[in-house]
C-alpha cells in the first residue's frame, strides 16, 4: 500500500484527490492548520468522511516538516495548500509570499533531507502566465504574473525545477488552469456566480455583483484534474504539465449558463462598469458590475495547451463548460432547499 500525504486536504483539490487515491488503495494522510480541523465538510460531500489521516501542519514551520517527514514514510507528495484566492494577495502579498512561496522550498529541502525518495507535486497555476505572451499557453510560454500569488507560484515553480535539476528530486508541476466545482470555496467567481443565481432563483433579492465581464478562462473541473495530479507522480521522470481544456470562455458567459441551468434568461444592457443583467421572465436586474471587483492588474485571457499531458500522460479533460456551469448550479441550488 502506499502512503500519499496531501497539503490543504481540507480544499477543493484536496478532498477531490484523497477520494481518487484512496479509491487507489493508498493510505492517505492529510496536513491541517490547527484553525482547519473542523472543515472536512468536503469529505462528507464526497464519502471520505474519517478515511484520511490528518496532522497539525503549518506551511511556516519548517521544523514541524521535518518532525513529521521523519516519522512517516511518503512515497507521493501533494503540495495543494496555499493562499490561494488572488485578490487577498494584493491585501496580504508578505503572507502570500511566505505561504506560497518560501513555504515550498521548505518543504523540498526537508523532503530531501529526511526522505529524498518521496515524489513530489506542485500545485502551479495559470496565474503564472498573467499578461500572456503566448495563445495559448503552454509549458514553455513565458511567465508574466501579474499579482503577487502569480509572483509567488512563480518562484515556487522555479523552485521545484531547480531541486529537480540539481538534487534528482522527483518533482513535478501541474501548471492548471482554472478548475471548478460544487466544492469550490464561496470566495471564488464560478461559486460566487452559483451561489448568487441559485439565491435568486430561490426567491432572494441580492443582486450578482461582478467586475470584468469579459475576462476569459479556460475552465475544467477538478475532479478531472486530480486524476492528471496522480499521474505526473507516476511517471519515471518528473516533469512540469500543463492541464487545461484548451477553451476559454469570458465571465459574462458563465453566467449565462448557470442561470440557465436555474431557468434565468438574461438580456445583457450597458458596457463596461456600467453593464447589468436583466431576466426576461421577470423583468428583474439580477446581476451587474461593481468596479471594486476589478482587480488592480487585470488578466483578461488565459487558456492553456494541455497537449503534452494528453500525449504523455494519457490526461484529458472530459467535463465542459457548460456542464461544469450546471452542475455547480444544481448542487447549489439543491443545496438551499
Amino acid at each position: 500500500m502506499k502512503t500519499a500525504f496531501i497539503t490543504g486536504v481540507t480544499g477543493q483539490d484536496g478532498a477531490y484527490l484523497a477520494r481518487l487515491l484512496i479509491d487507489k488503495g493508498y493510505q492517505v494522510h492529510g496536513g491541517v492548520r490547527r484553525i482547519s480541523h473542523s472543515e472536512f465538510e468536503r469529505h462528507e460531500i464526497l464519502g471520505i468522511a474519517g478515511q484520511v489521516t490528518t496532522h497539525e501542519f503549518d506551511l511556516s514551520e519548517p521544523n514541524q516538516m521535518l518532525r513529521l517527514f521523519t516519522k512517516l514514510k511518503i512515497d507521493e507528495f501533494y503540495n495543494l495548500a496555499a493562499q490561494s484566492f488572488v485578490g487577498a494577495s494584493w491585501e496580504l502579498p508578505i503572507y502570500t509570499s511566505e505561504i506560497d512561496g518560501l513555504a515550498v522550498v521548505q518543504m523540498l529541502d526537508a523532503l530531501r533531507t529526511v526522505s529524498p525518495e518521496t515524489r513530489y507535486y506542485q500545485a502551479s497555476t495559470s496565474e503564472m502566465f498573467g499578461l500572456v505572451q503566448e495563445v495559448p499557453q503552454r509549458e514553455t510560454t513565458r511567465l508574466y504574473p501579474r499579482s503577487p500569488y502569480g509572483v509567488a507560484k512563480v518562484f515556487a515553480h522555479y523552485m521545484t525545477i531547480n531541486y529537480r535539476e540539481s538534487f534528482g528530486t522527483h518533482a513535478s508541476s501541474g501548471i492548471l488552469f482554472n478548475h471548478e466545482s460544487p466544492l469550490r470555496g464561496k470566495e471564488f467567481v464560478t461559486r460566487k456566480i452559483t451561489l448568487a443565481l441559485s439565491r435568486l432563483a430561490r426567491g432572494g433579492d441580492e443582486i450578482l455583483e461582478l467586475g470584468n465581464m469579459d475576462a476569459r478562462r479556460d475552465w475544467g473541473f477538478a475532479g478531472d484534474y486530480v486524476e492528471g495530479m496522480w499521474r505526473m507522480l507516476q511517471q519515471d521522470a518528473a516533469d512540469d504539465y500543463v492541464l487545461a481544456t484548451g477553451v476559454t470562455t469570458p465571465i459574462r458567459d458563465f453566467v449565462d449558463m448557470a442561470a440557465t441551468a436555474l431557468g434565468f434568461d438574461i438580456a445583457w444592457e450597458g458596457e463596461g462598469e456600467s453593464e447589468f443583467g436583466v431576466d426576461r421572465k421577470s423583468g428583474k436586474r439580477i446581476v451587474q458590475v461593481n468596479p471594486k471587483f476589478f482587480r488592480p492588474a487585470e488578466v483578461d485571457l488565459l487558456i492553456g495547451d494541455p497537449a503534452k499531458a494528453e500525449e504523455k500522460l494519457g490526461w484529458k479533460a472530459t467535463t465542459t463548460v457548460q456542464q461544469l456551469a450546471e452542475m455547480m448550479a444544481k448542487f447549489d441550488y439543491d443545496a438551499l432547499a
